[in-house]
Parts: C-alpha cells; sequence; structure tokens
C-alpha cells in the first residue's frame, strides 16, 4: 500500500511540474519575442565569442548596465542598446539572448534572440578590418538554426503561429557598408574608383530586399528596419576631418540619405508584394540629427565629443577602454563613444520608435505593430 501511495505522489508531482513548464511556457510566448540583427548599435555580446579586433567586453563599457553589475558585456555603449530598451517596453521579459552565448538554448528563446555583430554589414565583405565579424547573411543563417528549435519546443504549428503573430524582427544595419566599407581610408579608395555611388547603393539595396526577403519565408511577419543614421556626425568622422563642432562630414551623410530614400521605397514595394507582412520604417537619420542639432533640448551637454575615448578634439580616435579618459556625467553627452549613442541618446531615440509619430516611425509605432 506505501508503495503504491508513494507512486501515486509521483505521478501527482509529475503532473504538476509539467503543467507548470506548459504555463511557463505559455507565459513567455504571451510576452512575444524580439528577434535582433544588425551591427554595434545593438550587438549584445555576440562578438564576445568570435576571435574579431571588434569587442565591447572590456570596461569601462556597460558601466550603466545594471543587470550586469556595471560590468561589460559587449554592448558597445554604456548601458542598454536600442533594442534593450525597446524590448523591455514591450513586456519581455529578458532581454534577447546573444545567438553565440553559452545559454542560448531552451526557453530563453521565447523572449527572443540577438544575432547583431560589431563590425557586421549587408554585404558580406563589410568589416573586414575587424577580421571576423557576422553578416547579415550569416546572422539569418543563425536565426535557421533558431527557427528549427522553436519547432522543437513548441511543436510545427505552435511555432509558426509564433513566429509570424507574437515575434518582432528588428534590423538595424547598412552604417558599416558605408564607415567599414566604401568610405574604408585608403583601402576602400579603389572600390570607390571601380564603383560609383549609385552602383553601391543599388548593390546595397538589392542584397537587403533578397535577405529580409528569405526572412518572411522563414515566417517572420512583423519587422522593423532602421535607416543609416547621420554617420557623417560621429565623433570619429568629425576628428578625422579636423571638423567644428557644429559640422558633419558632407560626404558620408549625403551617401546615408541616398541609401535612405532606396531603402524606403523597397520597405514599401515589400509590404505591397509580400503577403500578410508588415514592414515599419524606422526613420533613424532625422531622429538622430533632431538629437544632435538640438541636444541642449534634451539636457545634454555635447552632441560632438564622445564621452569615453581619446585622440583629437572630440576624443574620437580611440575606442573606449580602460586607459580612455570619461566624462563625468555620461547622460549628458549624445555620443558614449568615437561611433556610439550613449544609452541616454538610445532612451530618446526608442521612445520615438515605441510611441513617436509618422516622421520617424511608419506606417506605425512599435506600439502598434506588436498588437497587429
Amino acid at each position: 500500500m506505501a508503495v503504491k501511495s508513494y507512486t501515486l505522489a509521483l505521478l501527482v508531482l509529475f503532473f504538476f511540474v509539467n503543467l507548470l513548464n506548459l504555463c511557463g511556457g505559455a507565459d513567455e510566448e504571451e510576452s512575444g519575442a524580439s528577434f535582433i540583427f544588425g551591427d554595434s548599435l545593438v550587438d549584445a555580446g555576440n562578438n564576445n565569442y568570435l576571435p574579431t579586433l571588434s569587442k565591447a567586453n572590456i570596461r569601462p563599457n556597460g558601466i550603466d548596465f545594471s543587470s550586469n553589475n556595471g560590468n561589460p558585456t559587449g554592448r558597445y555603449t554604456n548601458g542598454r542598446t536600442i533594442g534593450d530598451i525597446v524590448g523591455e517596453e514591450l513586456g519581455q521579459p529578458n532581454f534577447a539572448v546573444p545567438f553565440l552565448a553559452p545559454n542560448s538554448t531552451g526557453k530563453v528563446l521565447l523572449s527572443g534572440v540577438n544575432y547583431a555583430s560589431g563590425g557586421g554589414g549587408i554585404l558580406n565583405g563589410t568589416g573586414r578590418i575587424f577580421v571576423n565579424r557576422l553578416s547579415l547573411d550569416i546572422q539569418i543563417d543563425y536565426f535557421n538554426i533558431t527557427r528549427k528549435q522553436i519547432d522543437k519546443l513548441l511543436g510545427p504549428s505552435r511555432a509558426r503561429d509564433f513566429i509570424m503573430k507574437k515575434s518582432i524582427f528588428s534590423i538595424t544595419i547598412g552604417a558599416n557598408d558605408f564607415l567599414n566599407n566604401y568610405l574604408l581610408p585608403v583601402l576602400s579608395i579603389g572600390t570607390r574608383i571601380q564603383e560609383s555611388p549609385d552602383a553601391f547603393v543599388d548593390q546595397l539595396i538589392t542584397t537587403f530586399r533578397g535577405q529580409l526577403t528569405r526572412l518572411y519565408k522563414l515566417d517572420a511577419r512583423k519587422y522593423v528596419v532602421g535607416n543609416v543614421g547621420p554617420i557623417g556626425c560621429i565623433p570619429y568622422q568629425k576628428t578625422i576631418n579636423q571638423l567644428k563642432e557644429n559640422q558633419c562630414v558632407e560626404l558620408a551623410n549625403k551617401l546615408a540619405l541616398q541609401y535612405n530614400a532606396r531603402l524606403k521605397d523597397m520597405l514599401a514595394e515589400l509590404n505591397d508584394n509580400l503577403p500578410g507582412a508588415m514592414f515599419v520604417h524606422a526613420n533613424v537619420y532625422d531622429l538622430v540629427m533632431e538629437v544632435i542639432t538640438n541636444y541642449d533640448k534634451y539636457g545634454f551637454l555635447s552632441a560632438s565629443k564622445a564621452c569615453c575615448g581619446n585622440g583629437g578634439q572630440f576624443q574620437g580616435i580611440i575606442p573606449c577602454g580602460p586607459t580612455s579618459t570619461m566624462c563625468s556625467d555620461r547622460s549628458k553627452y549624445v555620443f558614449w563613444d568615437p561611433y556610439h549613442p550613449s544609452e541616454a541618446a538610445n532612451l530618446i531615440i526608442a521612445k520615438q520608435l515605441l510611441n513617436g509619430g509618422p516622421e520617424y516611425i511608419s506606417p506605425m509605432n512599435l506600439r502598434h505593430l506588436r498588437d497587429l
């Protein structure tokens, strides 16, 4: 009799454990997921696991990232990225885990996965100066692996429903295709002689269209795609071109605007041609330019100088590291380092993407996209 009671107790316990697991999985499914693709603006630590010259897992990067007690995580900023902030605000219980991290397995995938890589671009050749990085093609290859893992977690039918209805695909890429490819000092001169700006932008758009369509074939339906920001205004560009505080590099910004116009048209085409898809266009260029131009209105002291860096008038030559000069109040600088925004700037950008109007995010903001 005692054996039967013990067996019954074990069966009841097993039933409740499985019930709790199912409920936990259901909760995570209900919260939805962020699948994040891109470059160092949204990399959450993938480059930590690559033999690459582009890394941010050194102090004082991450000094304000409270979830890791102010220790570096591989994020190229002092705190959270735009992707982190958006995920939090949309109710996701965890930050999207870096795909290359050892813990990117099991139910954690249902909060989302981050595939972004510092130095990565639309073109596979972009960022070769860093030796190693994940191009967007490779990032999508990795999502294909995740897609199969979610099938195993939820079953094919529920997995497809989760990907199509509960997941947002965020793509922040393109800046490196100019900064660390077409505009790269010395190394890119041959490319620029052989390929006109029009031809280079055409190559980017054609390649990117194919990549977004590939994600669609893997059941992605809700997308937010950021255009290229005012790359001619970052401290690195201002420093190497010896500009004044209120100046930006004209060629870099002109190329970004040329690409951005084509990108907007391409996203409209995809919305027309891919049934059930919603491509949201994030006008990062105008949004960041607004913050740079009117920085004092947003409580910043500088929109030219890196908070953390070394070299030149704007501390724009040497990336942020242990020997860098660091500003006393990180919330007062638009730029954390020679290339990347501070968490304070990321918060302003993320707020507009979440709640803003059509001048910055169209045809709908991210809260509306989530609720589709």
